[in-house]
């Protein structure tokens, strides 16, 4: 009898489990393969002019009532909540849940929300959709559902882990980024939401992302936790030829730092959501590319075929270098992408947008095919995004890491010791790590330094930092044209063996 029960209970496991799986990507990869073979529609807004026109303080008066909760009576860790639509939110996307037997749209009402003062007439509203959702999951403490996704606006998301409060966002793709015809910005407009198994500690979105010149269908596991990771599959089409294709691209802030201070006096040392790229190339080369706040657009860019690893990184973790008891940088997430099989000849591109506050998001990376297929061709993209604070385990632990960059007027000591500035710009680069920390204080450690064109490097000094046990890089350089930016590259070596990560860095044009 008991292993009939056994038997019975087995069934239903397996039926639920086929029957939920029985939605997959491919059902939204259908409608995207479709989309693409047809002309694209612009999404109509049904916003009022009341909620269109308002400003950002009022649109936050608008908040979902977290008794209604979608979730919040059956046995599972996760919930769901809505955006209500307002400002350039102005167009609804469809919500929906998948269940073991269904897909049920989720219908929106104004009951969901409570509007504050934002006066509103209630026929206008009835019938209005959703701008996006969010999940809640009890991350920090079991007793409490903190906010650990957020999917609003565009193909934008963001995912945050135990102790982290919101930064830089994913996007699903980025369509000609930095180029003069101008940035298409891709949407998602529909959504299906797996409903989680009781004990399930992981959730499945699926999404259709739709625009001018692509579609794309989406799959995202979200795995909270210490380090919270999705996993992403993307199935992509093109209706038309684009100039350039972003795939997996992180979008943060950056508006100054210890490698380029504030131009005016603030009590903040810094302020950035990430403050630099690392790249792990195909060649098993490591890379970090300090963050700018450049005066006029710039963008970088690093070829490599099948690269392992990219990400936007937070690695400056101590609050004294921010002082911020609201915004809490220090508690912002790195991101680092991993792909998923060979992506082929390619490059990660680095584009940087001036900004004069934070605000605006005005960094963004992403990985760029060398070549793209014919419209209606699928691309298939797999990866992962892991969200977290520390850094220091995304690296070979035998290869040693920038700890920080300051940028400083250059200078030398007189034989009076009086520093006279001499028309240099110095750099002063700390590495550690793991293999480094057990060197002795006398290793012949060296650089291997080089500059662009438009640069001269007039000082390349090494020595040991007993703080930090690693080694510190001065850098002088002088500047032929301020006009122009400035490239430079440099590594730790023991004679012929490298010890450290690449520093990549870009000065900025001053004008």
């Amino acid at each position: 009898m008991k292993k009939l029960r056994w038997l019975g209970a087995a069934v239903m496991l397996s039926l639920y489990a086929n029957s939920v799986w029985a939605f997959s990507i491919d059902d939204v990869a259908k409608q995207a393969k479709s989309l693409a073979g047809k002309s694209y529609e612009a999404p109509k807004s049904n916003l009022p002019s009341a909620f269109r026109d308002m400003k950002y303080a009022d649109y936050q008066q608008i908040q979902f009532n977290h008794d209604k909760a979608y979730w919040n009576k059956l046995k599972t860790p996760f919930k769901l909540e809505f955006y209500h639509q307002g400002m350039y939110f102005d167009t609804p996307v469809t919500i929906n849940e998948v269940t073991a037997t269904a897909v049920n749209k989720i219908k929106y009402s104004p009951d969901y929300f409570t509007f504050g003062n934002v006066k509103h007439d209630k026929d206008t509203v009835k019938d209005l959709g959703f701008a996006g959702f969010k999940v809640l999951y009890p991350i920090n403490s079991k007793d409490k559902n903190d906010e650990i996704v957020s999917m609003l606006g565009a193909s934008y998301f963001r995912v945050i882990g135990k102790g982290q409060v919101y930064g830089l966002s994913a996007r699903g793709l980025a369509i000609d980024t930095a180029l003069p015809s101008g940035e298409e910005f891709p949407r998602f407009r529909e959504f299906w939401i797996e409903r989680p198994q009781p004990k399930a500690n992981w959730l499945v979105v699926y999404a259709l992302l739709d625009s001018p010149r692509a579609t794309g269908a989406y799959r995202f596991i979200i795995r909270p936790g210490e380090e919270s990771k999705i996993d992403v599959q993307a199935k992509i089409y093109l209706r038309d030829k684009v100039g350039k294709l972003g795939v997996a691209p992180l979008t943060s802030m950056f508006l100054f730092g210890a490698n380029q201070p504030s131009p005016t006096t603030n009590y903040r040392p810094e302020m950035h959501d990430s403050d630099g790229l690392s790249i792990h190339a195909g060649n098993d080369e490591w890379i970090w590319r300090p963050l700018n706040n450049p005066k006029r657009l710039a963008v970088s860019t690093y070829s490599t075929e099948n690269p392992k690893g990219f990400g936007l990184l937070q690695r400056t973790r101590d609050f004294s270098r921010y002082e911020d008891l609201d915004d809490r940088y220090d508690l912002r997430p790195s991101a680092w992408v991993q792909p998923e099989g060979n992506w082929g000849k390619g490059r990660i591109e680095l584009v940087e947008i001036p900004t004069n506050d934070e605000t605006n998001d005005n960094v963004v990376a992403f990985w760029t095919p060398e070549q793209l297929p014919e419209p209606g061709k699928e691309m298939n993209y797999k990866y992962s995004i892991l969200m977290t604070r520390d850094e220091g385990k995304l690296h070979d632990p035998k290869i040693a890491w920038v700890q920080q960059t300051r940028r400083s007027t250059g200078d030398v000591k007189q034989a009076n010791l009086i520093r006279q500035p001499d028309g240099t710009v110095a750099f002063v680069v700390d590495f550690t790590g793991e293999e480094m920390k057990k060197m002795a204080a006398d290793t012949p450690i060296t650089a291997q330094a080089s500059i662009g064109d438009n640069g001269e490097i007039v000082e390349n000094n090494v020595r040991y930092n007993p703080v930090t046990k690693g080694w510190r890089l001065t850098l002088r350089v002088k500047v032929k044209d301020e006009k122009k930016t400035t490239d430079m590259r440099a590594a730790l070596v023991n004679g012929d063996k490298t010890l450290s990560e690449t520093w990549s860095y870009q000065l900025p044009a001053n004008e």
